[in-house]
């Protein structure tokens, strides 16, 4: 079941489409990911789903139903440009937004009291909001916007500004947040995050979505038949005993001393016929395909995209 729908969505301002027909299907106790270019539209979508503008042209569904006013209690969202009151202090700010969620003070300030441990920043319950780092105003909004349980979070950019252990402990939570049930859509350009956290994605390029599907999948669909073959021999042996089916791509020496070959291979053939072809004459250590990376695919499919 898709926790959130947005179907056939378009958006202008101005002279400028923003969005065109995009459509997105977030499964539920997922992490889904929405990327794409700066100007892509990303961050338009995002603020149609948090109702703060409205689109030209589409619907909105929320747990296989109209997107009601009132489901906005029952999301949480995080946008790239955070919005703290600098001169207020931290703890009261984040009863202050907590509340603004629908939860009693004592309910806040209970919950409030655990994250802050959690986060090890009970010490700066008293302390100014501008008297933060970047990364530590992000950890008091990163928790006022999960505070609430929401069933949906939205997450734009969430790990920007974070030291390596900071967003590595995010990346954590965020991983626990999808094992609890909560379903999250996640915006970021950083493709090694969407490697870690998402299940599927969707592409968004000039205003367009071009790419949709599971991560394994898209894989798949953009692997190029291409093997890592780490072996110990004769590095003239590949070349001879390699026909028109195969490709070498790659052949150097690892600091170990064995070596690591690159092959592709056509269509019609098969992994195991690339085995077939060496295990004879070469000690092989490790077989494996090279399926690309999500970084590659990005590239890959916004490239197609601006040829077409």
């Amino acid at each position: 079941m898709n926790i959130f729908e947005a179907l056939n969505i378009d958006k202008s301002f101005s002279n400028h489409q923003a969005l065109n027909n995009v459509s997105i299907h977030v499964p539920e106790g997922s992490i889904y990911g929405l990327l794409g270019p700066n100007g892509a539209g990303k961050t338009t979508l995002l603020r149609i789903i948090n109702r703060i503008t409205a689109p030209d042209k589409g619907e909105l569904h929320f747990k296989g139903r109209s997107f009601l006013p009132d489901d906005i209690y029952r999301l949480g969202y995080l946008p790239e440009e955070r919005g703290l009151y600098k001169k207020m202090k931290v703890g009261e700010q984040a009863v202050y937004l907590s509340r603004l969620k629908g939860l009693s003070k004592r309910d806040a300030v209970q919950k409030l009291r655990y994250w802050f441990e959690k986060f090890e920043m009970t010490h700066w319950w008293d302390k100014k909001i501008e008297e933060l780092s970047k990364g530590m105003a992000q950890k008091v909004q990163f928790i006022v916007t999960v505070l609430h349980e929401p069933e949906l979070l939205i997450f734009d950019e969430p790990f920007s500004g974070f030291d390596p252990v900071n967003a590595s402990l995010l990346k954590s939570e965020v991983l626990e947040l999808r094992r609890k049930g909560t379903s999250i859509i996640f915006s970021t350009h950083d493709m090694a995050s969407v490697e870690e956290l998402c299940d599927s994605i969707t592409l968004i390029d000039n205003s367009k979505a071009i790419l949709e599907g599971a991560v394994s999948d898209l894989k798949q669909q953009f692997k190029a038949n291409l093997f890592e073959i780490i072996y110990h021999g004769d590095a003239g042996i590949i070349n001879s005993r390699l026909n028109g089916s195969y490709t070498l791509t790659q052949d150097d020496q690892l600091p170990d001393g064995s070596r690591r070959a690159m092959i592709q291979i056509t269509e019609d053939k098969k992994g195991n016929d690339l085995i077939s072809v060496l295990v004879a004459h070469l000690n092989i250590l490790s077989f494996r395909e090279v399926l690309p990376s999500m970084n590659e695919i990005f590239i890959q499919a916004v490239s197609k995209n601006k040829k077409a």
